[in-house]
């Protein structure tokens, strides 16, 4: 392989893809079947306070309706609750429920395994050095 931009962006690409097809995998075995990386992004955004289907979508830059359908997968999956908002009777407020706290938890602990098995394979200090220099790049 090239050390062009394209065959670098397929990389990362590849690599992103790689750890969330097998995380999708490991949290279906874990009871949590249909979970993909965005209702990971969404949850962790409601979680930080994204408390609106609008407010999910603009942290997670997809659109109002993707963010819906993604809201509504997680309340489905009693990852999260609509609770009436204080404030406005007629406006619901999302919040995590233990099982989407649960959810978290378990999926952090497969991408520490995932991260693991990359160690195992290159070294530990290499995929430091990775995560390192895309941070930098990133900032």
């Amino acid at each position: 392989m090239s050390r062009n931009g394209a065959d670098l962006a397929l990389l990362l690409l590849g690599g992103f893809r790689f750890m969330a097809d097998e995380a999708t995998v490991r949290l279906a075995a874990r009871g949590h079947p249909g979970v993909r990386p965005a209702h990971d992004f969404a949850l962790r955004a409601i979680a930080d306070g994204a408390g609106s289907v609008s407010e999910v979508g603009r942290r997670t830059s997809v659109s109002k309706q993707a963010a819906a359908k993604t809201v509504a997968f997680l309340e489905e999956g009693g990852y999260v609750r609509r609770a009436p908002d204080e404030r406005d009777r007629r406006r619901s407020h999302l919040a995590v429920t233990d099982r989407g706290n649960s959810l978290m938890s378990e999926g952090e602990a497969v991408f520490d395994e995932l991260r693991a098995q990359w160690e195992s394979l290159v070294g530990r200090d290499r995929v430091a050095d990775v995560q390192t220099a895309l941070q930098r790049l990133l900032e």
